[in-house]
């Protein structure tokens, strides 16, 4: 039978419709399946962490368990936040049990003078979602206070957080990582915490906009400032390979930080800052779409890659999806950060029976030689945020 040409093309426009609307629902990828996977994992890990002060951090190379640190360091937060999430999706008790034991010790964080920008770190992962989930409003009253302490370091001079005390050498510091530690003081002032603190969060955005994003559209790691004048001095590389290098995991930071700064201020550039952020990293992301530790450095291909870098980013970029109003960017993003999780869904870097983590390949400092390589905590907590987030997209279709 000969087929009108008419009929033809309008087979030919349905089929194509019928792939686009397919690789909107990415049904091809089951974060269902993976967030079973995961769950399991953290199970698997969680059946020798008994010590509920103690959290882990990274698996050394050629081990099976997670070294831990202590409530004070840095990344205390995620794993708590990793329990939260695997009783988010499966509904296990048990899991929400060790996710309150393992919240509890960092209540002291919230009560104690501010060491360093951090703080979002620990308590929103760890307290954020305990809230989120439970209603509990011991968990809010924390929260509160956790804002209040971290509100203490601002410098109205300069009009941004200052991130590391502890480097006298930057009279006022303020970091690309900061900027993720903001949705603690927005959250804040939306729930009985001060207007000041959602002030502070906009105008660190501002500030961290205005001197560490470059007109590029990368990042340096770090600004420093006169703590008198306010005035900028210089941006530095701490993380990253050379001050003018493109940083993954700073990167990353800013897409996501920026887009939550777009999501509670409305203010357009904030959600320019972190979209043309994507684009950066999207168009210098290598074949196999995972970005080295840092895009600049002169090693490549032979230097570590940063799963890490591309689970934020995914949650980035969903993050933009939501926010995002024009289709085609909308798609844009979305069709991105499901590659990213794609990516890091592979046998290269889920890390199966070679220790208890989710995710292997991370870098933590590369400089100092530290966490080079590794399971790292932070991977498995936005992993599993990404995962979360593209089901509860995936359930929406």
């Amino acid at each position: 039978m000969k087929l009108n040409k008419g009929v033809v093309i309008f087979v030919l426009i349905i089929a194509m419709l019928g792939c686009k609307n397919t690789q909107v629902k990415n049904r091809s990828f089951d974060a269902k399946k993976l967030l079973k996977h995961s769950v399991l994992k953290v199970k698997e890990a969680a059946d020798y962490l008994t010590a509920t002060d103690s959290f882990p951090r990274h698996i050394p190379e050629g081990e099976l368990k997670w070294e831990c640190v202590g409530v004070r360091d840095w990344c205390s937060g995620f794993w708590p936040g990793v329990l939260w999430y695997a009783y988010e999706f499966s509904g296990d008790e048990e899991i929400k049990e060790q996710a309150q034991q393992f919240t509890a010790p960092l209540k002291e964080i919230a009560y104690t003078p501010a060491l360093d920008h951090d703080i979002g770190f620990q308590m929103f992962p760890s307290y954020g979602n305990a809230y989120r989930l439970t209603g509990n409003d011991q968990y809010k009253e924390i929260l509160l206070s956790a804002a209040d302490t971290l509100a203490t370091l601002y410098n109205p001079i300069v009009g941004s957080i200052h991130s590391w005390p502890m480097k006298p050498q930057y009279p006022h510091n303020t970091i690309i990582d900061n900027m993720m530690n903001l949705e603690l003081l927005f959250w804040a002032a939306k729930n009985g915490g001060g207007k000041h603190l959602r002030d502070i969060a906009e105008n660190h955005a501002e500030v961290t906009m205005k001197n560490i994003v470059r007109p590029d559209y990368s990042a340096y790691h770090l600004a420093s400032f006169d703590d008198k004048t306010g005035a900028f001095i210089e941006g530095k590389a701490h993380q990253g390979y050379a001050d003018n290098s493109m940083w993954a995991r700073g990167q990353t930071w800013g897409i996501y930080g920026f887009a939550i700064a777009y999501r509670e201020t409305g203010r357009k550039d904030f959600l320019e800052t972190s979209m043309k952020m994507a684009d950066k990293f999207i168009e210098r992301l290598p074949e196999d779409g995972i970005p080295f530790w840092d895009f600049d450095d002169p090693a490549i291909p032979n230097t570590p890659k940063d799963a890490s870098a591309a689970a934020v980013a995914a949650c980035g970029m969903f993050e933009l999806y939501e926010l995002l109003n024009d289709q085609a960017s909308k798609q844009k993003y979305y069709d991105e950060a499901v590659e990213l999780l794609k990516r890091l869904s592979t046998d290269d870097y889920l890390s199966a029976d070679a220790n208890v983590a989710i995710l292997e390949h991370s870098v933590g400092h590369m400089p100092k030689k530290w966490e080079i390589d590794v399971p790292i905590i932070y991977a498995d907590y936005y992993y599993l945020e990404a995962l979360l987030r593209l089901k509860k997209l995936q359930d929406k279709v």
